[in-house]
Parts: C-alpha cells; sequence; structure tokens
C-alpha cells in the first residue's frame, strides 16, 4: 500500500510516518497537492494552523477533493480533519469542503484543549469496534459539521462536545492524534489505514 503523507511545511511528521509504517506499507512526504494524489491512501496530518496548510493546499485543492468524491481514502488528524470541512475560525482560505461545516474556536475556558480524553462512540457505526477509550488530543478549535450524521465518535472538554471522528464516503477524520496515543493509538491507526481500501468500494 502506497501511502502519502501531505507535507504542509510545518512541524515534524516523523512520530506520524513511524506509526503509518508497517509490514506492505511504503509512507511518502509529499509537498505538492498535486502528487500527493498518486497514491493509494493520502494521510493530512495534524501540524500547522488552518490559513497556513490552506495555503499550501490551493494550487491543488480542486483537484483534491474532487480525488475524495471520487472515493481516494483519505485520513485527517486533527488539523486534517478541519482541512476537510469548508471554513475555520482560526484563519482564512478554504478547507477542502468534502465535508459541510466550519471549524469553530473552542467553547471553553481552558484553551488549548491538550492531553488524554476519551471517546465517547456509537456502536452502530463501523468505526467504533476500532477506537480506543481513552486518546490524546491538542487542539483549539474544533469541527462542527452541518449533519451530525457525519459523527462517528464524540468527546467533551469542560461542557463543549465536538466531534472526536468523522466519516464521509472515504474520507475520515480524527480530532485526536493516534501517533500520540500510545500503543492503542498505533493499532487503531494501522486497523483504520488496513480498512481504508474498502472505503473506496462503499463510496
Amino acid at each position: 500500500m502506497r501511502v502519502s503523507l501531505f507535507d504542509y511545511g510545518a512541524g515534524n511528521l516523523h512520530s506520524l510516518r513511524k506509526a503509518l509504517t508497517g509490514p506492505g506499507v511504503d509512507v511518502v512526504l509529499e509537498s505538492d497537492p498535486h502528487r500527493a494524489l498518486d497514491t493509494d491512501v493520502l494521510v493530512l496530518p495534524g501540524v500547522g494552523a488552518f490559513g497556513a496548510a490552506t495555503d499550501r493546499l490551493a494550487p491543488g485543492r480542486d483537484a483534491m477533493r474532487a480525488a475524495i468524491r471520487a472515493g481516494l481514502p483519505v485520513i485527517g488528524i486533527c488539523l486534517g480533519m478541519q482541512l476537510l470541512f469548508e471554513e475555520s475560525d482560526e484563519g482564512p482560505g478554504a478547507g477542502l469542503g468534502v465535508i459541510a461545516g466550519r471549524v469553530e474556536r473552542l467553547r471553553a475556558v481552558r484553551v488549548p484543549h491538550i492531553g488524554w480524553n476519551s471517546v465517547e462512540t456509537s456502536p452502530a457505526h463501523s468505526l467504533s469496534v476500532m477506537l480506543p477509550d481513552m486518546v490524546y488530543y491538542a487542539n483549539s478549535f474544533a469541527c462542527r459539521p452541518a449533519d451530525d450524521s457525519v459523527v462517528a465518535a464524540w468527546t467533551t472538554h469542560e461542557t463543549d462536545r465536538f466531534p472526536a471522528v468523522v466519516r464521509a464516503g472515504s474520507a475520515v477524520g480524527v480530532q485526536f492524534h493516534p501517533e500520540k496515543s500510545s500503543a492503542d493509538g498505533v493499532r487503531f491507526l494501522r486497523a483504520l489505514l488496513a480498512s481504508a481500501p474498502a472505503w473506496r468500494r462503499t463510496t
């Protein structure tokens, strides 16, 4: 399996690349949004700010959105999940818009939301069997989908309940960092990756 890890040009992607890499999986760092689409699975990492990331996506935004809508499996992590939505309070720029809704600042006193927190799964959702009970978060913003049917799991910080996992067609987003969520998080990420080829067939 070829995996493109899209590089926004910010942060250290080493831990995520290491978590994704396993038997039969070749992970390639790619900073060009068009070349990133020559892959079996596209991963949008949780590094950087929304505005800066959309700048890097802009030259290939329409092509990337079209590929995802056509069935290219994509996994968005933290910021990567937020980029699946239309826009963000964090900064200017258009997201991919493959999920309707926007990204808003957390409705909490303590921001950012950093550390271990729960994942409230939906037993009816296929992803729920993979998810750990506790994972590591580091976010100041949260996704607010127009339709909650895309939400596979929730979490709560103070009194703000927001999506921990979303799924729409071949796009899956997780607000937490599986690569920082100990062995259970890495197992979840690899299980998610292994299931990704089937998303294309069910889109």
